[in-house]
């Protein structure tokens, strides 16, 4: 069952960016993201084999995944337009202020906080994150 499972997923890192689409639809019933990397799809197909073959999460778990996805949301939610968002990176400090339509830094918009952290570090980020809204517990 285990050796199975470990040849299964060896298989995934063959595979190439189609079979790893179409792969996830038939494990899922979902449509991939359109940006997903050929290595994410790979080790995200191998996560599904494994729940599907030894058991996703705990109740626990998904309780604590949900209420995580929630408190992320809320914490954008909750700014009022006009506040202003202070963060030092590398030596600047950047000053983003929320607007009815987003956010707005050194005069241009943005319709997330995660593309205002995603101009500033060139990286992928949680916006909220990386202007602490978000605090990440122990």
């Amino acid at each position: 069952m285990i050796a199975d499972l470990e040849r299964r997923i060896e298989d995934t890192e063959t595979w190439d960016h189609a079979r790893c689409h179409d792969a996830w639809i038939a494990m899922t019933g979902t449509m991939p993201g359109s940006r997903l990397s050929l290595r994410f799809l790979r080790k995200a197909l191998a996560f599904e084999l494994q729940c599907k073959e030894l058991g996703g999460h705990t109740a626990a778990i998904r309780r604590q995944f949900r209420a995580g996805v929630r408190s992320a949301a809320a914490s954008t939610q909750a700014l009022t337009p006009g506040t202003q968002l202070v963060r030092e990176w590398n030596g600047r400090v950047y000053r983003v202020k929320v607007t009815a339509d987003g956010f707005e830094m050194d005069g241009q918009n943005y319709s997330s906080l995660s593309a205002v952290a995603k101009r500033i570090t060139g990286a992928e980020w949680s916006g909220p994150r990386f202007f602490g809204l978000n605090k990440h517990k122990p």
